[in-house]
C-alpha cells in the first residue's frame, strides 16, 4: 500500500518471530516507558503486555484514552515529553510528523529489531517512523436472522441497506434497524470521509490543498448519511462506535458499519442478547451510488517513539513495545484484531476487514492538511445531520472552516 504524505509512505506486513530475548523483555539499564494510546481492546492488550517489561530500573505506564489525538501533540511537544510512546494510525501520525515530535527508528530497529523484517516498517522520506502491528477498517455487521425474516439478501451497497431497513421496519421486525457512529466530532467526520471515499472522489484538487468536496460526490455523501438516520434511534447523534456496539449487542439493530477491531468483542458475545452473536455476519463494507469501491477507509495502527526523550527511555520504550506485539501474545489473542504479525491466522473476526481490503477500499488520506479537513467536518456537520441545515450549506460551512485553518497553517 502506498500512501501520500508530502513524500512516499510505505507499509508492508508486520512480521515478528518469537525470540528468547523477549522472555523477560531483555531490557538492560534504566528507562521510563510511558505509553499514550487510543482505548480499545487490542491496544489495552498491547499496553498490558508491554507492562510485563517493568523491572528494576525500568518503569512502564500506559494511558489508553479516546482523547489521545487531542493529547498527543501538546504532550510530546514539551521537553522531556510526557509520553515516550505514541500509538498512532494513518491519520494521527501526521501532526506528529508535521511538528517533528517523533524520532526515526532505524537505529533502534538495527539494535533491537533483529526479529523485525524490513517490509514491516512505516517509512517516510526513507526513514522508519513507525512499526505497524494491526490493520483495521469499518465494515458491515448484520443480523442474518432478521434479514432472512424480511426476505432480504446480504446488502452490498448503501442503497441495499436503505431498502432492507425500510422492509425490516415495515414488517415490524425492528423499529430502528440501523445504527452508525454519528456522534459530532471525530466519529461523524469519519462517517463522511468513509462514505466520500466510496464515491471515488478526491478530497483535494490535484497537487494542492484546495478543498474539492463541494460537488455531486459531496452532496451524495451527505444525502446518504442523513437518509440512513430515518431508520436509527432518534438519539443517533449521541452514538459513537462503542455506543452502536452496545445497541447492536442488545438486539436493537440489524445492520451497522462498525470497526473490524470490535468484531472480536462482538463474537465473544459478552453482554449480548440471546440470538445476536450466532446470527451476526461480518461482510465487506458497502459501496455507494453504483460504485465498486467500499465506502470506508483502510487503516493501520502502529507505534512511534517520541523525539523529546532520552536515548535510554527511547531504547527501553522500543523494546517494551516490540514485546507488546510479540507473536505469543497474538497467538493467544487471535480474535482481538486483524494482526499484522507473522504466524497470525485470520479467524472469523477478521473476515470483514479482509473482504473490505480485497474489494479495493482506499487508505485514509495522509496529506498533511487532511487533519484540518477532518476537524472542519467534525465541527460543521452536526446541524445538517440534525435536519436543521441543508447539504449545500453544510458543505459551504465545511469549506469556510477548512479554508481558514488551511490559510493559518500556510497550506493555502
Amino acid at each position: 500500500m502506498n500512501i501520500l504524505l508530502k513524500t512516499t509512505v510505505s507499509i508492508g506486513v508486520l512480521c515478528l518471530t518469537a525470540g528468547a530475548a523477549f522472555a523477560d523483555c531483555g531490557i538492560e539499564g534504566t528507562g521510563s516507558v510511558r505509553i499514550l494510546s487510543n482505548d480499545f481492546e487490542a491496544l489495552r492488550l498491547i499496553n498490558t503486555t508491554a507492562q510485563e517489561c517493568a523491572a528494576d530500573g525500568i518503569t512502564v505506564t500506559a494511558n489508553a484514552t479516546a482523547e489521545h489525538k487531542n493529547l498527543q501533540v501538546p504532550a510530546l511537544s514539551i521537553n522531556p515529553a510526557e509520553y515516550s510512546v505514541a500509538v498512532v494510525a494513518n491519520n494521527s501520525i501526521v501532526p506528529l510528523m508535521n511538528d517533528d515530535l517523533i524520532r526515526p527508528l532505524d537505529d533502534l530497529v538495527a539494535e533491537y529489531g533483529a526479529d523485525l523484517q524490513p517490509n514491516q516498517l512505516i517509512k517516510i522520506d526513507g526513514k522508519t517512523m513507525a512499526i505497524a502491528f494491526m490493520g483495521n477498517a469499518q465494515h458491515l455487521f448484520y443480523r442474518k436472522d432478521i434479514l432472512d425474516q424480511a426476505g432480504i439478501a446480504e446488502p452490498k451497497s448503501y442503497e441495499d441497506i436503505l431498502a432492507a431497513a425500510e422492509k425490516i421496519k415495515a414488517d415490524g421486525l425492528m423499529e430502528y434497524p440501523l445504527a452508525a457512529s454519528d456522534k459530532p466530532g471525530w466519529d461523524l467526520a469519519a462517517e463522511f470521509v468513509n462514505t466520500y471515499l466510496g464515491t471515488g472522489g478526491e478530497f483535494f484538487a490535484p497537487g494542492s490543498a484546495e478543498l474539492a468536496i463541494d460537488n455531486e460526490n459531496g452532496m451524495k455523501t451527505l444525502e446518504t448519511m442523513r437518509a440512513l438516520t430515518q431508520y436509527m434511534d432518534p438519539d443517533y447523534l449521541t452514538f459513537d462506535a462503542n455506543g452502536i456496539q452496545a445497541e447492536y449487542k442488545a438486539g436493537n439493530v440489524a445492520m451497522m458499519v462498525q470497526w473490524g477491531s470490535l468484531a472480536g468483542d462482538m463474537l465473544d458475545g459478552e453482554g449480548a442478547a440471546e440470538g445476536v452473536v450466532e446470527n451476526t455476519v461480518l461482510a465487506a463494507a458497502p459501496v455507494i451510488n453504483g460504485g465498486t469501491t467500499p465506502a470506508v477507509a483502510l487503516w493501520w495502527d502502529g507505534f512511534t517513539i517520541a523525539k523529546n526523550i532520552s536515548d535510554e527511555d527511547a531504547a527501553a520504550s522500543f523494546q517494551a513495545m516490540v514485546h507488546g506485539i510479540n507473536p505469543e501474545m497474538v497467538a493467544a489473542n487471535p480474535t482481538v484484531a486483524t494482526w499484522l504479525v507473522k504466524g497470525y491466522e485470520p479467524g472469523p473476526n477478521a473476515v470483514g476487514v479482509i473482504a473490505t481490503a480485497n474489494a479495493g477500499a482506499r487508505a485514509y488520506p495522509m496529506q498533511p492538511y487532511m487533519g484540518l479537513l477532518h476537524t472542519a467536518l467534525s465541527a460543521e456537520l452536526a446541524e445538517y445531520m440534525a435536519g436543521s441545515e441543508d447539504a449545500a450549506q453544510a458543505l459551504a460551512d465545511v469549506k469556510a472552516a477548512y479554508d481558514t485553518a488551511a490559510k493559518e497553517g500556510g497550506y493555502l
